[in-house]
């Protein structure tokens, strides 16, 4: 089973973004002087860099992407689930490239770090898009050298939650003043369409019968197929 976890953490790289759920970006807006540059197209890890102290990098993976920020000389500081901090104060250990086992015990103790790696560990063999949430964030960037030090300043281990201190939220205050998640805003609207669409509640009641037809009546049957349609119908 955790083998199993882990091969998905490795694929999917769990800081959340359902990308499946997000429009693409098509609005025309001026460009800041931080993104005159060409940030649309992914960038190889491996390519000569033309990154500046203070970009906010992305690195798009099957359903979710990961965030960072340059500090220049091909450092990248960003926040990853890892439990190793919580259990070791070897700065050498931690400092190690996280295995999916760190991350997914990271992710399930709601233990991370906000950690420098190169941008090749950072970008774990994808492209990296740069500046592209420029384009969607009301407030423009602050200074590079604002961010980069920012960033800087928080490195070290830090407590971590899915949907509300993800590596999103990390950039987002490094950048632009404000931690935010788009990625957990457009998760939140997708969970609250689901809650109110009282077809689910019909789905519950005939998942609830079936249980209860399956396994005999006792409170573990009888009262989850009570509950959970009343508790849809009430918040739908």
């Amino acid at each position: 089973m955790l083998d199993t976890l882990t091969f998905l953490l490795e694929k999917l790289f769990l800081h959340i973004k359902l990308s499946s759920l997000l429009p693409p970006l098509r609005r025309e807006q001026p460009l800041s002087r931080r993104c005159e540059r060409d940030e649309s197209a992914p960038q190889p890890a491996g390519a000569p860099q033309r990154f500046q102290r203070g970009d906010l990098l992305e690195v798009p993976r099957i359903l979710f992407t990961h965030f960072g920020i340059y500090l220049g000389d091909n450092r990248v500081a960003h926040l990853i689930p890892d439990i190793l901090p919580a259990l070791t104060a070897d700065s050498s250990q931690i400092q190690e490239m996280v295995t999916n086992t760190r991350l997914l015990l990271g992710v399930l103790s709601k233990r991370a770090s906000i950690r420098v790696d190169s941008v090749e560990d950072f970008a774990y063999g994808a492209g990296i898009l740069l500046n592209v949430m420029d384009r969607a964030v009301p407030r423009g960037p602050l200074p590079g050298e604002e961010v980069a030090r920012r960033a800087e300043r928080l490195v070290g281990s830090v407590s971590y939650s899915l949907l509300w201190n993800n590596c999103e939220h990390f950039v987002t205050y490094c950048r632009y003043g404000a931690a935010q998640s788009r990625q957990t805003d457009k998760f939140c609207e997708w969970l609250k369409s689901l809650i109110r669409d009282q077809r689910n509640v019909v789905l519950a009641v005939l998942l609830g019968l079936l249980s209860v037809m399956c396994s005999g009546f006792s409170s573990g049957t009888v009262l989850p197929a009570i509950l959970v349609p009343f508790t849809l119908w009430m918040a739908s």
